[in-house]
């Protein structure tokens, strides 16, 4: 059976934050699912589920995690199985009222893309595995650590690369992905909502103008469909997916400017509003002026 659990956190990582729920309950992260990462600069409540719970994450104690025990399943939370994502975000150091949006260019935001995650991306599609273990090795991490002590004694960088939890890895094969994505919707003049393709294995594109947008995109990155399956890393390999060209923006609302006390003579407003799994706030924001 899976426990599931509302975690709340502040200033913390998803990942971060079930690592030191693993470390602490001394069982492996894979037993801990979500449905998506959420910003480590916030205060966030998302939903975890962990198989086989030990009766021991009673005593779970972390300052910027708490938990909340909240019943049992047969089946664990997955990746994408939440719906959407509701916000209420103060926006400082501003003159003017924010404008209403009904919908944005659906870009993937710079969170996705810190620390060389599309940089160890690509060299994981490529194959280019040591250049992979290369950039990782220059983080002092638990994993980079462990990690670079795997490929000092074997020179195996596939191996040494599965030092790294599965789930990381992928997040670098899918920020790779995303900046694809970004290119090709950059690209792409449609007043309409459509579904654009997600690079991977198994991506086929039927709209002319669209697949040669994309095929422009993969061949100036050099790479083609069948580069995302990894034959020597089987796990990693990426079918592909889609996502909508825009984000809808639901039940915005805009509070009124006040006195900005961090920053003298401008402004800070309140906004809340509801998005789709996967669509970025901080795009929405830049979009309301």
């Amino acid at each position: 059976a899976h426990s599931y659990f509302l975690m709340k956190k502040i200033d913390s990582a998803t990942p971060f934050a079930i690592e030191k729920i693993a470390k602490f309950l001394n069982i492996d992260t894979k037993r801990i699912r979500f449905a998506g990462t959420k910003d480590r600069k916030a205060i966030t409540t998302q939903y975890i589920s962990i198989e086989k719970c030990p009766d021991r994450i009673k005593e779970f104690y972390e300052p910027n995690i708490k938990l909340e025990f909240k019943g049992k399943c047969d089946k664990p939370i997955y990746l994408g199985m939440n719906e959407g994502n509701e916000f209420e975000i103060t926006i400082r150091n501003i003159k003017k009222t924010p404008k209403k949006i009904k919908q944005f260019l659906n870009l993937f935001d710079e969170q996705r893309f810190s620390m060389n995650n599309v940089e160890i991306g690509r060299a994981i599609i490529k194959k280019d595995f040591k250049k992979a273990v290369e950039i990782l090795m220059r983080s002092n991490g638990y994993y980079e650590r462990r990690l670079k002590e795997t490929y000092e004694k074997t020179n195996n960088a596939v191996n040494s690369l599965r030092n790294v939890p599965f789930n990381v890895i992928n997040f670098f094969i899918h920020a790779y992905q995303s900046e694809i994505w970004n290119k090709c919707a950059e690209k792409i003049k449609s007043k309409k909502n459509i579904k654009l393709p997600i690079i991977g294995f198994g991506t086929e594109i039927k709209d002319k103008k669209i697949k040669k947008i994309c095929e422009k995109v993969m061949k100036e990155e050099g790479i083609d469909y069948r580069d995302f399956i990894i034959k020597s890393y089987p796990e990693l390999s990426s079918e592909g997916n889609s996502r909508d060209l825009y984000a809808e923006v639901k039940n915005l609302k805009i509070g009124k400017l006040e006195n900005d006390e961090l920053n003298p003579k401008m402004k800070k407003g309140v906004v809340k509003f509801f998005l789709g799994k996967g669509n970025y706030a901080t795009m929405g924001i830049r979009n309301m002026f």
